[in-house]
């Protein structure tokens, strides 16, 4: 692919951009459901801007990459990484299915547990992600957090998000009847029970379908009077802060995962974000590359060049064979039982030092 080579090593240009515009399947005006988060104010996520605009998230950077990362599974893709699997007491769990990948608490009760833990603490001392990219490459294209471990910290080469511009938030309301007149059912309810059932709608009774239950000022969705804009940007910058062993090495592996990352990226990906929200593009959108002054061009990503370059690269990288693996209940008992030690001692020490 044209200049492909000059996005890994050259800092001419510092990202791969793509701004698409997306319409629901009923068309522009109709109202759409986005997620619902329990800590948010009117629990879907609505920003008011300093301008009266009301902006709400569709789907989040996180949830756009574990779309995208699932279609490395696929037929058409899977040969292009790992496929490490892991058993768990008759669960089957893909690390392409992980929320944190290789930094996952599926993994480090795993005998890829120590490489994985290695491979971070190598990047951690020398910036060498080298092995990080042998083992899981996805890790670097998406971004991981090895938080409960060693702390290494890599950003996603790609980064998506949904929005929704110049929303109108709505409700909706419902009435549950029961299927017959349960309260007056000779022999169920007595005469007090009858009364304090009524109109009670969290008791066992209303949970369970005996009395009329009323539902008003539900989540009725947005309107969303603006733009559906969904964003994809490739970070050429993070992209040319990965290093290998050697000159070589580096060039191999930033090869290889900007070419895991364009396949993402550019690949058309299912609209159905969630119930009521089934969203599809509004024509064409096109790519643009974006230079360090600002300036902007068009570019054509050709996915069987993309495809050819990352199975060259994997190659040439010696990327890691596919794996079945176990989850090892003893071992992840014992990390737990460590970590609880390791904080009442904590506890031990600060509560010794509170008495001087």
């Amino acid at each position: 692919m044209k200049n492909f080579s000059d996005w890994t090593m050259k800092q001419d240009h510092v990202a791969i951009v793509l701004k698409q515009i997306l319409v629901p399947v009923e068309g522009k005006d109709a109202v759409i459901f986005p997620p619902t988060y329990a800590d948010a104010k009117e629990n879907y996520n609505i920003d008011t801007l300093s301008d009266g605009r009301r902006v709400v998230t569709i789907d989040s950077e996180g949830a756009q990459a574990n779309r995208m990362e699932p279609l490395f599974k696929t037929d058409e893709f899977k040969a292009l990484v790992p496929q490490i699997s892991i058993e768990a007491k008759g669960q089957v769990v893909s690390l392409l299915d992980a929320g944190h990948r290789l930094g996952d608490a599926l993994i480090r009760s795993t005998p890829l547990g120590k490489e994985a833990t290695d491979a971070f603490e190598q990047f951690l001392k020398t910036g060498d992600a080298t092995t990080l990219g042998r083992l899981a490459p996805t890790s670097l294209v998406f971004g991981v957090w090895d938080s409960r471990g060693t702390g290494a910290k890599l950003p996603r080469i790609v980064r998506s998000v949904v929005r929704g511009w110049d929303v109108d938030r709505l409700t909706r309301s419902a009435q549950y009847n029961p299927a017959i007149d349960y309260l007056n059912l000779e022999g169920l309810f007595d005469e007090a029970d009858k009364k304090k059932l009524e109109g009670d709608t969290k008791s066992a009774t209303a949970q369970l379908g005996y009395v009329h239950v009323p539902a008003p000022g539900g989540h009725g969705g947005v309107l969303v009077r603006g733009e559906i804009v969904r964003d994809v940007t490739v970070n050429l910058i993070a992209l040319r802060r990965l290093r290998g062993t050697d000159d070589a090495t580096t060039q191999t592996l930033r090869r290889y995962i900007l070419a895991l990352a364009l396949i993402a990226a550019c690949e058309e990906h299912d609209g159905f974000y969630r119930q009521g929200c089934l969203l599809v593009p509004e024509g064409k959108a096109e790519w643009q590359l974006v230079s360090r002054t600002g300036e902007r061009e068009t570019v054509t990503l050709d996915k069987a060049a993309l495809v050819k370059e990352a199975s060259a690269a994997k190659t040439a990288l010696k990327v890691s064979e596919d794996r079945s693996l176990t989850f090892s209940v003893e071992d992840a008992r014992a990390e737990v039982k460590g970590k609880n030690e390791e904080k009442a001692a904590a506890a031990a020490k600060k509560k010794a030092g509170a008495k001087k």
